[in-house]
């Protein structure tokens, strides 16, 4: 294969870095195509990756040339390359929602924070940005091969196939204060955050429970990925 800059349109993608590509052989093994290395790479007391490639019977190539054309930093030494794949969302799980999202970091941090909380679904309403790009995968340190995911065409679309859960919808003009929403344990939830400019629209206000997370008049809003990491804390109650 060719490798070249990173495309939605591939089947295939990249890990950029130790710790996610680590990730992916621990997890994804059968997904791996080659992990690409560094002559300038030295091996970590905690992981070689020689070691682990072979462990999982996984091709290794030193190729400082690839590395750099695909590479948006200069001391990256580790690339996996891999197969994309399909998730299915666990229906007996509660399900974190993010409507129209649009910065690959924020979607990475937001998956690194609800497999920390203990969560492992994310529904993603089109459209949105592609949970396989290597910026994604970065910022999630690797967490993307820890959860299932899937993309909807409409708020709708997924409600129709995420069963019967109490639904939390996140605004600024919310009707009720996190701070006064109790949640059973044994209850499913979905949290659902709209899109970072915009939010969610009206229509999300008689969906389930509005939420509002209070904060002083100094700022207009929280950033999504603090919204979110402070709903699921409040739910989550790890």
């Amino acid at each position: 294969m060719v490798i070249k800059s990173y495309k939605k349109s591939f089947d295939y993608s990249y890990t950029y870095g130790m710790f996610p590509t680590v990730e992916l052989i621990r997890l994804k093994p059968d997904k791996v195509i080659k992990v690409l290395v560094s002559s300038n790479y030295k091996s970590e007391s905690s992981a070689d990756i020689f070691e682990l490639c072979t462990k999982y019977n996984i091709e290794t190539e030193i190729n400082d040339k690839a590395i750099n054309r695909i590479s948006d930093k200069e001391n990256n030494y580790v690339v996996g390359v891999f197969s994309k794949y399909e998730c299915d969302l666990n229906a007996d799980s509660s399900h974190i929602v993010l409507v129209n999202p649009g910065n690959m970091g924020n979607m990475g941090t937001i998956v690194r924070t609800l497999t920390g909380f203990g969560l492992s679904d994310l529904a993603i309403i089109s459209p949105g940005v592609d949970v396989f790009d290597p910026k994604v995968l970065r910022a999630s340190m690797g967490s993307l091969f820890r959860i299932n995911f899937k993309y909807f065409d409409s708020f709708d679309s997924y409600k129709e196939k995420s069963g019967n859960r109490k639904i939390y919808t996140f605004m600024l003009d919310g009707a009720k204060s996190l701070k006064d929403v109790n949640h059973d344990d044994n209850e499913l939830f979905s949290l659902v955050f709209g899109n970072e400019a915009t939010g969610l629209d009206s229509s999300f206000s008689s969906v389930g429970t509005s939420v509002l997370i209070r904060h002083t008049d100094r700022i207009d809003s929280l950033n999504l990925t603090i919204a979110a990491g402070i709903a699921m804390y409040h739910f989550c109650k790890i």
